[in-house]
């Protein structure tokens, strides 16, 4: 038996719980405060023995995010307001969607937007069309 197994072996109970994926909201609870811990430890140093941990046990985290925590896909207004926001536009900075009140029934959802406004909207951010459906 190789030295590095034999030392894993001897420390396995303390060891195992960070190397498992989760298998319950407990288990997943448990690995995203070790990797609180574990980054808090290497403060973002890339070369820091203990990153290729970090890296494990992020990916497992995201793994279970994306399976039991979906992010609900926003609408296209959203995507537009958020777009706006990050920009700093006004509503009247969007003359390929119509006026100033157009932009205002559309942000507000009393219209909705049309495939002219979505084709400018996403060639203007630079964005696929879909951003907005």
């Amino acid at each position: 038996m190789s030295i590095l197994i034999k030392r894993a072996a001897e420390h396995w109970e303390f060891v195992a719980p960070l190397l498992r994926k989760p298998k319950n909201e407990e288990d997943y609870d448990r690995l995203a405060q070790a990797l609180d811990e574990l980054l808090a430890m290497t403060g973002g140093d890339e070369s820091h023995p203990l990153m290729s941990l970090v890296d494990i046990i992020g990916d497992w985290i995201e793994e279970w995010d994306h399976k039991h925590h979906p992010m609900p896909k926003p609408s296209g207004v959203e995507v537009l307001g958020y777009l706006m926001r990050e920009h700093a536009l006004s509503q009247s900075d969007l003359p390929g969607v119509g006026t100033q009140s157009v932009v205002s029934e559309i942000l507000s959802g009393k219209r909705q937007l049309n495939v002219r406004q979505i084709r400018w909207l996403a060639e203007r951010f630079a964005v696929s069309a879909e951003t907005f459906i």
